[in-house]
């Protein structure tokens, strides 16, 4: 039965605080039949985990082979058997949301084969997500230092400055030289150069985004001028297959600390990936807890993180985190889909024991506009299950569960970003 809260959780303007969406020329020429658009996201590794082949998962996207049929059935025993995790939910509502099929078949696929022409129009991404997802406006990873507008939507589409690669210990001095002009042959030739990639970029950047977890732990340890110098020398003097751990580490922890610094002189929040990987058999647990970096929140508490994911599936930690830290906000990007009967109980944790405005409600994290589409419905179902579930036990009433509502899909990240001042700039370049 359709409630107050059930309208007013579809009304809300949701903001989208994390993607990775192709922009409007990326997507125009794309052109992905309808296996691509439904597949295209994180169900692939769900798929293998059920048991599909590697070439049959090779195939599921690859519109080269025009026969639908042959593809869809070589990993239909393994969707049958994924479906209903939440990524295999999430292919559910593209199918039904977007292409208005009930059950994936060979031949609700070729029925509906054409209605991908109509996706791939000018203007068709935005009005899928500012319309039919009803969303205030995405925010991109595009794993880079531009944050250049689209010209699609550029009050819409919104841009982090990538940092993955110093947090790495990674420092590509053609690249840098491409981007700012400047030589890095030292510690202090570095530094110039991110002050130099912030003096450009910033001003038009929603946030500083890394995703160092995937390739190296979340412990973070200071590191001294002399020791980070002496690291850096060694990058760039010897092959990267002869650079250890130890050394990528000290210089990345510097570079981490450094990108903090300015982030915080720029007023950027930083957002940090903690926890589960994407993809299969290449996690390392120890790696990705959020309370590996307590020093690191200790160290500079003027700056704002955003630690994303939830870090599941260390939930309750991260819970203590955002109770204990005052500069910690907590995204629930990408946790819907991951796991969205455990991200309802967060939600309902969190609520009773962090401040509700330092919450973020939402992020699809994926290429294209359709996963995009039905991971924001997939949260909206999952967001008021949970708040109606707080109303019938007593713990709120219907208008403090809108309230909530209101907070952490819209009006947290509001307070957070400083999106106004992204807008006029971007319009002024």
């Amino acid at each position: 039965m359709s409630t107050n809260l059930d309208g007013h959780i579809q009304n809300i303007r949701l903001v989208d605080t994390h993607e990775h969406l192709q922009k409007e020329d990326g997507w125009l020429q794309s052109q992905p039949d309808i296996l691509q658009d439904l597949f295209t996201n994180y169900v692939p590794a769900d798929l293998h985990t059920a048991g599909a082949t590697a070439e049959a998962l090779r195939n599921l996207t690859d519109k080269s082979n025009p026969d639908l049929v042959q593809r869809f059935e070589a990993i239909q025993p393994a969707w049958e058997a994924t479906q209903f995790t939440g990524y295999g939910e999430a292919v559910r509502l593209i199918a039904k949301s977007v292409y208005g099929i009930d059950e994936l078949t060979s031949d609700s696929l070729i029925e509906n084969q054409h209605k991908t022409l109509e996706l791939c129009r000018a203007g068709e991404r935005y009005r899928l997500l500012s319309e039919v997802a009803n969303l205030d406006h995405v925010q991109t990873d595009d794993f880079c230092w531009p944050c250049l507008p689209d010209c699609s939507g550029p009050d819409f589409f919104l841009y982090d400055l990538s940092w993955a690669g110093f947090c790495n210990g990674q420092v590509d001095t053609q690249a840098i030289q491409t981007e700012v002009g400047v030589s890095v042959n030292d510690l202090n030739g570095l530094s110039q150069a991110m002050e130099a990639i912030f003096e450009k970029y910033a001003p038009v950047a929603v946030a500083v985004k890394s995703q160092h977890a995937y390739n190296r732990t979340l412990n973070w340890s200071a590191r001294t001028e002399d020791e980070a110098g002496h690291a850096l020398d060694l990058i760039l003097r010897k092959p990267a297959d002869q650079i250890d751990t130890a050394t990528r580490l000290c210089l990345g922890d510097w570079a981490w600390a450094r990108g903090l610094e300015l982030a915080t002189q720029y007023r950027l929040p930083f957002k940090i990936h903690t926890g589960y990987y994407a993809g299969n058999d290449r996690m390392p647990v120890s790696r990705i807890s959020a309370g590996n970096m307590c020093e690191l929140l200790a160290a500079y508490p003027q700056a704002k993180f955003v630690l994303m994911h939830i870090a599941y599936p260390y939930n309750n930690e991260l819970v203590a985190l955002a109770k204990h830290y005052r500069n910690v906000w907590v995204d629930l990007c990408w946790a819907w889909s991951i796991d969205p009967y455990s991200s309802r109980g967060f939600l309902r944790r969190f609520i009773h024991t962090v401040p509700i405005n330092k919450l973020f409600a939402f992020g699809g994290d994926t290429q294209w506009p359709s996963s995009a589409l039905a991971y924001a419905i997939q949260a909206r179902r999952e967001i008021r299950k949970a708040l109606t579930a707080e109303i019938n036990e007593g713990y709120l009433t219907e208008k403090q569960a809108m309230t909530i509502a209101d907070k952490i899909m819209h009006d947290n990240q509001y307070d957070c970003f400083d999106l106004e001042e992204t807008r006029a700039n971007i319009h002024s370049t």
